[in-house]
């Protein structure tokens, strides 16, 4: 449908896919979406998705994101890969024979006219590999607990006696876990509890702001991957732990589109492909998808540190700044002066807030910042 629309058979190059294929947010789609979800095929892909993933937006309320069984089966190659790519560099591999725990939302799905719906990270649950699932933790029946409070407890109880080498969740997450765990064992590091512990794989938010205070949690620094998975594609990983930034996923079945971000607003912007991109500027990234998201505008903000291979930070999201003088600060500058500003003084900070004064200056400008 999506596809006789814009005409697809007709686009035979970069500039007719420019013209044909428009860009849009999830308003844009909103109605393909209702459409889908009762039960027509064909739509913004052929047949119907496997999930929907369901997310919280800033803008749009509860959004309900395709997968296919492509789009699955990418997101779990490229958490495989990352994995990998730390083995390879590093050689170690030990964290296999322990115990391994995910923090992650409930598994539990809901099936509507033959689509399964849940978070992503209870979609993924349902495909952890064979190879990882004997070791894997929190059992099934504490990962399907739907109150944060007592499964962070339950979970707790499951592990605090175990042989725990690899933690992932994110940041915020993790903490809490870790502070119950030494608020349980009476131990005044995590290293007591589990010595073994080796690697923490992360992602959702900067780290930048709770590395001293892991580091003070844990009680030395361990090697750490970042991974940027989202609903709608699993966009980069850390694939070196001896440069910045995050390996593009190139092998994920996603198109890039890159706008820079002081063209986003306008009627027509730029739309680079990866051959146009350059270093350090800021870029809002649009994605076309084996899920069937075509002309996405995802909302983060993304600037290239490396071209070769392409890598990239996340900065920010497109909507999430502070201007009341025309500023324009956004969350990557705050985030690393917050990081600068604790060195500096010796601070342990991972939750701010940041925003200018209503009182003061007659207007609200406010960005995302709570960690």
């Amino acid at each position: 449908m999506f596809g006789e629309e814009i005409r697809a058979d007709e686009i035979r190059s970069k500039s007719d896919w420019k013209e044909a294929v428009p860009l849009g947010d999830y308003e844009a789609i909103r109605g393909h979406i209702e459409r889908i979800q009762n039960g027509e095929r064909n739509i913004l892909y052929p047949g119907l998705p496997a999930y929907f993933c369901k997310t919280s937006g800033t803008t749009s309320g509860t959004k309900y994101i395709p997968m296919t069984d492509h789009g699955i089966k990418a997101q779990i190659a490229a958490a495989r890969n990352s994995l990998l790519c730390y083995v390879n560099e590093t050689g170690n591999s030990q964290f296999v024979d322990g115990k391994m725990i995910f923090l992650q939302g409930s598994p539990e799905l809901i099936e509507k006219n033959g689509i399964s719906i849940g978070r992503l990270s209870g979609i993924v649950a349902h495909h952890v590999p064979n190879y990882l699932q004997r070791n894997r933790m929190p059992s099934w029946e504490t990962n399907n607990m739907q109150d944060w409070e007592k499964k962070i407890n339950a979970i707790v109880d499951e592990t605090i006696h175990l042989d725990m080498r690899l933690i992932s969740g994110i940041p915020p997450w993790v903490q809490m876990y870790f502070e119950r765990l030494l608020q349980k064992s009476g131990k005044k590091t995590v290293a007591e509890i589990f010595p073994n512990f080796t690697l923490f794989a992360h992602g959702g938010v900067n780290f930048d702001p709770y590395r001293a205070i892991f580091k003070e949690l844990i009680g030395h620094q361990v090697d750490s991957i970042e991974t940027y998975p989202a609903s709608e594609g699993f966009i980069a990983f850390q694939d070196t732990q001896h440069e910045d930034g995050l390996l593009l996923n190139l092998a994920g079945g996603i198109f890039y589109e890159f706008i820079p971000l002081d063209e986003i607003h306008n009627e027509k912007p730029s739309r680079l492909h990866l051959e146009e991109v350059e270093l350090n500027t800021q870029y809002a990234i649009v994605l076309n998808t084996s899920s069937g998201l075509w002309g996405y505008i995802i909302g983060d903000t993304v600037k290239f540190i490396s071209l070769t291979p392409f890598r990239i930070t996340v900065t920010g999201r497109v909507a999430h700044f502070i201007s009341a003088f025309g500023e324009h600060v956004i969350a990557d500058e705050v985030e690393q002066a917050m990081v600068e500003a604790s060195r500096k003084f010796g601070l342990n900070v991972c939750e701010f807030h940041v925003a200018t004064s209503c009182e003061t200056y007659g207007r609200t400008s406010l960005s995302r910042m709570v960690y």
